[in-house]
Formats: C-alpha cells, structure tokens, sequence
C-alpha cells in the first residue's frame, strides 16, 4: 500500500469513528430525547428550587457538569449511548437553568429570553458552518466540530426551555396557553416536520435541527405540568421523585431501544 492510500485510509477511519460516537436518529432517539428533555426541566427545577439554591448557582453547577460531560464525550473513541445520553440531560438541565436565569434574574422576560438564545443559536450556528461549511451531524469528524454540535446543543435546548415558558406561562409577557395546550402545539409541530420529512425534499440537516428543537420545549412544558402547583396548572409533583422516575424511563428506554452509531449518508 501507498503512503497516499494509507493515509487516506487512515482519514477515513477517523472519520468513520468521529462519526459513531453520534447515535442514529430513529423513533427510539427522538423518544429518548423527549424524556431526557423533561428530565432536564424537573432536574433543573429540583436544584435551582427545590433545594433553593437559585439559578445563579444553578448555572455554575451545570456548567461545570456540561464541560466535563463535553470533554468526556470528545476524549472518547466510540459512541457509549450512556455518555451520550448523560452530556444530553446536561445540556438540557443547564438550558433550563440559564433560560430561568436570563427570563427572571437577568429580567428580560420570556419574549426577551427567546430572543437572546435564539440569537446565540444562530451564532453557534454560523460559526460551525463558516468553520466546517456544514452543520450536519455528519461532520462531525474532529474534536473542534463536536464541540460545534454540543454548544448548538445546548443554544437549542435552551431556546426550547424559553420557548416552553413563553408559551404556556401567563407572567413575564408569556402567552398564558397551559401547559397541556403548549405541549400540543410543539407536539403538533413536530409532527409537521414528520411530514416534511417524509413527504418533501427539504434539507434533512434543517428538519433535524427544527425537531431537536421542538423537542425541547415539548419536554419543558410537559416537567412543568408534572411538578408546578395545581393553581398554576400543574399536577404538583415532588421534582424530585419526578426526576428519578424518568431517569429510570429514560434508562430503560436507552436499554429498550437499538443504540448504534450513525453512519454516513443517515439524517442530520
């Protein structure tokens, strides 16, 4: 064998391994991540509320979470769904802390919220695809990218947490639907964005980002119909026991489910 043929043989073995720590996007993946979503609003809520450590501190938490989880993830060789899954509910429990952080401290209300986040989504967005020229899920073939894809994450999470709030609260300029109608609405869009997946040739990379997306504030208004007061709508469920009940869902799921990692040419 040639230096150039081993060389190129060698490049596309990491690339093949970049792209198995990503897991394939089948039914079991989007359900997955519903419950990690709604796991990452109870979770979040636990810590900021129930324990009353405020979202300031909240945020520092799982920062510190996020970044070792990231780190773990872009240090491993192959796609371990528990690690996978485990960074996903840190970006889901730090988006809900910083989207609460930025509504209610920080004072900008829910339209405000989603109006920054939304900006730095697009940010993160922008400065993937000027450095890789994609934004596929495919691309992820170097450290740098994967950094790309778990920062987008994160933006995407927490514009979905404000999303949720904006929606289905009454306070902080939101549009009062409840929680129950909210959650159909972004149930109701993601199935739009089945159909568009099936039935039109629009970019499967933006059909991927829009669900993730949508997912999200899905699970937000679902934790919060879970574990806010009844006179807010809620069933008023310990957040706690809530959390744990679907880490074990979201656990047995991950072990009823098929996880392999994706490979190219698979949506996203």
């Amino acid at each position: 064998m040639s230096y150039e043929s081993a060389r190129v043989t060698e490049h596309q073995s990491e690339i093949q391994s970049a792209v198995s720590k990503v897991p394939a996007v089948t039914l079991g993946f989007w359900i997955v991540k519903v419950a990690a979503t709604t796991l990452g609003e109870t979770g979040g809520d636990w810590v900021t509320m129930s324990l009353n450590l405020g979202y300031l501190v909240g945020c520092a938490i799982f920062t510190a979470i996020f970044v070792a989880l990231v780190a773990a993830q872009v240090r491993s060789d192959r796609f371990q769904p528990v690690l996978y899954w485990a960074t996903i509910v840190g970006t889901t429990t730090l988006g809900t802390t910083v989207a609460d952080f930025a509504d209610r401290t920080l004072g900008l209300g829910y339209p405000g919220g989603v109006a920054l986040v939304a900006a730095l989504l697009a940010l993160s967005l922008g400065a993937w695809y000027a450095s890789e020229r994609t934004v596929s899920v495919q691309s992820i073939t170097t450290p740098k990218a994967e950094w790309f894809y778990w920062v987008t994450i994160l933006f995407s999470q927490t514009l979905g947490t404000a999303l949720g709030d904006w929606s289905a609260d009454e306070d902080l300029g939101g549009l009062g639907l409840g929680f129950e109608i909210a959650a159909l609405v972004f149930g109701a869009g993601l199935v739009v964005v089945a159909m568009l997946y099936f039935w039109t040739r629009i970019s499967r990379t933006a059909l991927f980002w829009s669900a993730f997306i949508l997912t999200r504030p899905l699970g937000a208004t679902l934790g919060d119909l879970l574990d806010k007061p009844v006179s807010q709508g809620g069933l008023h469920l310990s957040r706690l026991y809530a959390s744990a009940a679907l880490l074990l869902f979201m656990t047995g799921c991950v072990w009823m489910f098929p996880q392999r990692p994706a490979t190219k040419g698979a949506p996203g």
